[in-house]
């Protein structure tokens, strides 16, 4: 009787295990796991399973979506703007991220206005990719087809290649800055003709060659080019300019100090010459830079004397002529600005300083070190001072570096050309 019952216990549990695993493998199949077909199970609308699966709803792609935009400007340069976004070849800021869909005025960097031709309609009417990190080949197709595009800033990212000439049809852009990139090849001559563009930054990239000199009369505000690899005599001929800031920094621009671009620039608040491989002596008409609050032409060639015309700068704050090869004495009259703030002549060869000059030296103003003053410290050696003075330089007659301008105004007959020193 024991045997019997051992017996259909075994055949019990043998029945009901079978079973067990059956009811598993159906569920695996329904939900998709033995199969690996998830989608099976989720679109499967006869299983009998005592619980609701948690399954994705189907997404429509957006290639499929009907866009529908504010504007039909908008609308016009959406596919403009995708293009450019799939020829980004990094983004490590995830800014594009954002450029999806139909509201292109929520794109980051991206802003709208009413267009000036239009104010009841609605464009993108500026782009700031400051500082973004995005890296392209090229802007071209992009920048040059936002035909309402006013103000386009893009420094410090990796953008390449050069300026298409169709940007000139940008008829309301007035302000380009693509500074620190990597834009390459000649000055893009598009910018000449737009007459509307009032500020222009392309400093900090690898265009080389000359600059047109026509760029200096445009109606620009702010002209920066510094940090190039141009490489040209500044212009002479230069007769009227609007430019208020001018920086012509770090770049090979050479030859002398023109006459001529003082009095143009009269208006300049900011001139950057520094770095540069400018020669020659100081015209006195830098005086006539009235406006000028920051001038430096710190590390290049310029010799002679420093003009005692430059008391008519009475805006000054900073004054940098460090590290070129100016000697004779520092005119006490400069020293008399009143809001210097950074005089800096070191690196040069003068001999002498008054006592208005010594007062800012101990204010920390003044910086004259390595020059050949007998009684201060940190000077050069005699023999390196005497080397230089063995060979002289030659500039224009020393009463031009005692003229101030400022001070009275003689008819043109009765003032001299300078011939400038080679």
């Amino acid at each position: 009787m024991s045997i019997i019952i051992s017996f259909m216990l075994l055949v019990c549990l043998i029945s009901c295990t079978t079973a067990r695993d059956s009811s598993r493998e159906a569920l695996q199949v329904t939900i998709g796991i033995g199969n690996g077909n998830l989608s099976k199970g989720c679109n499967d609308k006869h299983h009998n399973l005592p619980f609701k699966l948690n399954c994705k709803l189907p997404t429509t792609p957006l290639a499929n979506e009907v866009l529908k935009f504010d504007d039909q400007r908008l609308a016009l340069v959406h596919p403009i703007i995708q293009k450019f976004k799939s020829l980004i070849t990094s983004d490590p800021l995830g800014i594009t991220q954002t450029w999806v869909g139909s509201d292109i005025c929520s794109y980051k960097g991206f802003y709208c206005d009413n267009p000036p031709d239009n104010k009841s309609a609605i464009a993108i009417a500026s782009i700031d990719f400051n500082g973004f990190q995005l890296s392209a080949p090229s802007l071209d197709g992009f920048l040059d087809q936002l035909p309402d595009i006013a103000l386009f800033h893009a420094n410090s990212n990796n953008f390449s290649g050069s300026l298409s000439p169709n940007i000139a049809k940008l008829r309301y852009l007035y302000e380009l800055d693509i500074s620190n990139n990597r834009f390459s090849g000649p000055f893009p001559d598009a910018v000449l003709n737009m007459p509307g563009l009032t500020f222009l930054d392309i400093r900090f990239n690898f265009f080389t060659g000359s600059v047109p000199s026509q760029i200096f009369t445009q109606n620009l505000d702010a002209l920066f080019i510094n940090n190039n690899e141009f490489m040209i005599h500044l212009p002479d001929n230069i007769v009227n300019t609007h430019i208020f800031y001018l920086t012509l920094a770090n770049n090979k621009f050479n030859g002398p100090l023109p006459r001529t671009i003082f009095k143009a620039f009269s208006s300049l608040a900011e001139v950057l010459l520094l770095n540069d491989q400018l020669t020659g002596c100081i015209p006195y008409e830098i005086g006539l830079l009235k406006e000028a609050v920051v001038f430096d032409a710190g590390n290049n060639q310029l010799t002679g004397h420093l003009p005692f015309s430059l008391a008519c700068m009475e805006n000054l704050e900073q004054l940098n002529f460090a590290g070129n090869l100016l000697f004779g004495a520092v005119p006490e009259v400069v020293c008399e600005l009143g809001k210097l703030m950074n005089l800096s002549l070191s690196e040069n060869y003068f001999i002498h300083v008054g006592p208005m000059c010594r007062i800012l030296i101990e204010r920390g103003v003044l910086d004259v070190r390595n020059n050949c003053i007998p009684d201060l410290p940190f000077q050069r050696s005699v023999e390196e001072c005497a080397n230089f003075f063995a060979h002289p330089r030659f500039c224009p007659p020393m009463w031009s570096y005692n003229y101030i301008p400022c001070y009275h105004f003689p008819s043109s007959s009765s003032i001299p050309e300078m011939a400038l020193s080679p």
